[in-house]
């Protein structure tokens, strides 16, 4: 048991690494594309870490089950909700960031 709940204490610590390296990117980087890019990939790693972590937790197979479901709905609306937020900006004419000046 002790193995158990260190490996999940680890993942805990990685799901909050990826958690917070979302979070630096989401404010470091210079263009709208770029943040979402690495906001929704960080955080669903982050998400699956702590999922993942939850899972070794988890007292029976059912609850095993629904954070695995969580996990899947939450990864369709990050991207659908990416997809539709990018999609927006450029039908607007925001224009991805080159690193040269106009």
């Amino acid at each position: 048991m002790m193995i158990l709940d260190l490996l999940t204490g680890l993942l805990l610590v990685a799901g909050l690494f990826f958690f917070v390296a979302g979070t630096v990117g989401l404010l470091r980087f210079p263009d709208l594309y770029s943040r979402l890019h690495a906001l929704t990939k960080a955080d669903n790693v982050g998400l699956g870490l702590t999922v993942l972590a939850l899972m070794f937790q988890a007292e029976s197979w059912p609850e095993v089950f629904k954070l695995g479901l969580i996990w899947l709905m939450v990864l369709a609306a990050s991207a659908t909700v990416c997809f539709l937020i990018g999609n927006e900006a450029y039908r607007r004419g925001m224009k991805p960031w080159t690193g040269r000046s106009p």
